[in-house]
C-alpha cells in the first residue's frame, strides 16, 4: 500500500486546496493530510480566518482524504516516518531551492519521494483574504466575530 503525505493549512478552504488533494490521492491508496493547527499558524507569522477545528473537519470530509490529522511542528519528514508514507506532496513554489534540496537528499534516504504538484493559476488563500479585507476592511479576529457569533 502507497501511502501518501501532504499538509497545509487549509483555510480559506478553495478549488486549489481541491485539486491539490485530487492530485496527490490519484498517485497514491491512502492520503493523509497534515492540517496546520493555529497556534503553528501564528508561529508563521499569519492568522487563519478559519478555526482548527472547522478546517480539519473540512479536510477530513474531503471525499479524496483518507485521514486528516492535526500538524503540530514543520518536520514533514518525521512525520512521514511515523505515517509510513514513502510520498510527501507540496506545492511546486519549493522546488529548486537550496532548502528543498537538502530536504530532498534526506526523503530520499529515506525512502520517501517528494513530488512537486503546481499551484492552481490565479487563485490563493492570501488572495481571497486581501480580497476580502480590500471589499469589507475585515481582519481574521472580525471575521470570526461574523463568522462565529
Amino acid at each position: 500500500m502507497v501511502i501518501g503525505y501532504t499538509t497545509g493549512v487549509y483555510d480559506l478552504f478553495h478549488i486549489g486546496h481541491l485539486n491539490l488533494l485530487k492530485n496527490a490521492k490519484g498517485m497514491c491508496d491512502k492520503l493523509i493530510v497534515g492540517v496546520t493547527v493555529d497556534r503553528l499558524v501564528s508561529y508563521k507569522g499569519k492568522q487563519a480566518f478559519i478555526p482548527f477545528e472547522d478546517r480539519i473537519e473540512i479536510v477530513r470530509s474531503c471525499r479524496y482524504v483518507d485521514a486528516a490529522i492535526p500538524q503540530y511542528d514543520m518536520d514533514k519528514l518525521a512525520a512521514c516516518r511515523k505515517l509510513g508514507a514513502s510520498l510527501l506532496f507540496v506545492g511546486d513554489d519549493w522546488y529548486g531551492s537550496d532548502k528543498w534540496k537538502e530536504y530532498e537528499k534526506s526523503f530520499m534516504q529515506e525512502g520517501i519521494h517528494i513530488v512537486y504538484f503546481p499551484y492552481t493559476k490565479g487563485i490563493s488563500s492570501t488572495k481571497i483574504t486581501e480580497a476580502l479585507h480590500q471589499v469589507r476592511g475585515w481582519t481574521s479576529d472580525e471575521a470570526s466575530k461574523v463568522l462565529y457569533d
